[in-house]
């Protein structure tokens, strides 16, 4: 068996556009072959812009690497084959033919921390009021947590809809 501490980041290229389906056939892959202690996770790095279109404001999620694909595996004959035979896969990024894991610095602005772990007094289904930003004095209950993001998922009533938002953790505070 090998050891979580083993595995690194690294970063694989693939067509463009096949991003997420490079993800999921992985993630699949792995769960087939039963690998999931050597390939840890498979990540498609997203970042949230605003887009004006038609003087229409909205929020979209987007790629912030279009063609690359983040993978935190143990490096061995076995999961380089796995990874570099998946549909999509043009290869891993190093020099020649050597993948070359991240360091945990590369890993910081994608919203990857290394060790470090991160408490929160608040769990999905809690009622949270936003402190700051935008969004200040709306009150929402959180859908999802990214502890490594740092960020939690809120519903905010606007125009009468439930909408979607994400925030970091230092901008909400639970209620009650």
């Amino acid at each position: 068996m090998a050891e979580s501490s083993e595995a690194k980041w690294y970063v694989v290229h693939t067509y463009s556009g096949y991003e997420n389906k490079v993800k999921a056939n992985l993630e699949r892959t792995v769960t087939n072959r039963h690998l999931e202690d050597q390939i840890l996770e498979v990540r498609v790095p997203m970042e949230e812009v605003v887009e004006v279109r038609n003087d229409v404001r909205r929020t979209v999620q987007r790629k912030m690497y279009p063609g690359y694909v983040l993978v935190n595996m143990v490096m061995n004959d076995d999961t380089w084959y796995v990874v570099r035979n998946t549909r999509g896969v043009t290869g891993f990024v190093g020099p020649g033919s050597k993948p070359v894991p991240l360091a945990p610095s590369d890993m910081e602005p994608l919203g990857v921390s290394s060790d470090e772990k991160v408490v929160v007094d608040f769990e999905v289904g809690d009622e949270v009021v936003v402190i700051g930003g935008v969004w200040k004095d709306s009150t929402g209950k959180i859908t999802a947590i990214n502890l490594n993001k740092r960020k939690v998922t809120i519903l905010i009533e606007m125009f009468g809809r439930a909408t979607p938002v994400e925030l970091g953790f230092a901008e909400v505070r639970k209620v009650g």
